[in-house]
């Protein structure tokens, strides 16, 4: 009697499953947190005094250039309106800029406007001078004005101050003079004006 056998068919083997190891997820604790920020800290400030002359230097500059700038314009302006106009320094703000206390220190900017009357001053009150154009520095540069005054006078031929030579000494507030960011500007008498580095007289 032939005995019945149950059939099995041969299992076929599992694919192999790819190997992805396990990584654990961790973040900075907080002792890498701390030596990160004290690493950044010493950096900051050992670059932060090597910066200084380097942005004083680039205000400098840039108010020199603004004042440079206002000078041709206001000559370029009496030359096209046969005279009467006029630059006059900004005064000291009470909230701002401290930078103008006597009439050598135009450090807070100032003002071109049409000197209708020819006395150098602008009249804000009715009939007011039109005002051409107005520059207003933050009070970081000092600008100091030799001879002193209030404003200066450019006439018909695009002269200023009756032809006088204006000299204009620029230095950062917080250093003065002895910065080596300090800048002199000359205006002669032929309006011709040049930047100088250095506080130096204008020969």
């Amino acid at each position: 009697m032939l005995s019945m056998r149950p059939l099995h068919s041969p299992r076929s083997p599992r694919p192999a499953q790819p190997y992805h190891p396990r990584h654990s997820a961790r973040g900075f604790t907080a002792i890498e947190l701390l030596v990160t920020v004290a690493i950044l800290g010493v950096l900051a400030a050992l670059a932060g005094p090597s910066f200084t002359p380097l942005i004083e230097r680039w205000r400098v500059r840039q108010a020199a250039e603004e004042l440079q700038s206002t000078l041709y314009y206001a000559r370029s302006e009496a030359l096209k309106r046969g005279g009467r106009v006029a630059i006059q320094k900004l005064a000291n703000t009470s909230g701002g800029c401290q930078n103008a206390g006597t009439t050598q220190d135009w450090g807070c900017g100032w003002i071109i406007f049409e000197d209708l009357d020819s006395n150098g001053t602008w009249k804000s009150s009715t009939p007011q001078e039109p005002k051409l154009r107005e520059m207003q520095l933050e009070g970081n540069v000092n600008v100091t004005r030799h001879p002193g005054g209030n404003s200066i006078e450019i006439d018909r031929y695009g002269m200023a101050n009756g032809n006088n030579t204006l000299r204009f000494v620029l230095s950062p507030a917080a250093t003065g003079v002895s910065s080596p960011a300090v800048t002199t500007l000359c205006l002669n008498a032929g309006g011709r004006i040049r930047i100088l580095s250095g506080e130096v007289n204008c020969n």
